[in-house]
């Protein structure tokens, strides 16, 4: 997967009624740190990475990259909004497409975080390149995450296997102009 193209980047932090997305700072590795080492949140995605190699092979200050958001809660790193367009996807469906991916602390689950911050993205994406349609894919046991992609639009074009799991793929149409 690669950017989204020549996007003015960064973007001014996207502000919701709770939550700041903004691009990575220094001040987010420890955070970065936790949400790739937490087992909770790598159960449908492989697993975790060792804690003592994330602390060795973490930068200073995480990769920056259009689509690339941290997502801030009372100044603090709660949780990661990635869009990344799909040229390489292992399903045609997806391919070419924007993949939109999230990662969230587990002491935020359960809040409605993700949604918004989700929302709030997505809006953005529309800003910037208007009527890109958007994909995500999560394994189907991995019900909060199913839950979430109906919430925020996306319909399911299929399903598959990889991975050892059964997975599904979802599709959010572009916003169409109202007339």
């Amino acid at each position: 997967m690669n950017n989204l193209g020549r996007l003015a980047w960064p973007p001014a932090p996207i502000r919701t009624e709770r939550l700041v997305l903004r691009e990575p700072e220094t001040r987010d590795r420890a955070a970065f740190i936790e949400l790739l080492a937490s087992p909770d949140v790598h159960t449908y995605l492989g697993g975790p990475r060792p804690r003592d190699e994330l602390e060795r092979e973490m930068p200073e200050a995480p990769e920056r990259w259009p689509g690339s958001f941290v997502v801030e809660l009372d100044g603090a790193m709660i949780g990661r909004i990635l869009l990344r367009r799909a040229t390489e996807h292992h399903r045609p469906a997806a391919a070419g497409k924007v993949d939109l991916g999230y990662l969230f602390l587990p002491r935020a689950w359960g809040f409605g975080y993700a949604a918004e911050a989700c929302a709030a993205a997505l809006d953005w994406l529309e800003g910037v390149l208007p009527g890109e349609p958007v994909v995500l894919a999560t394994q189907t046991a991995n019900v909060g995450s199913m839950r979430l992609a109906a919430k925020l639009g996306f319909t399911e074009v299929e399903r598959f296997r990889a991975w050892d799991a059964d997975q599904w793929l979802g599709l959010r149409p572009p916003v169409l102009p109202s007339a």
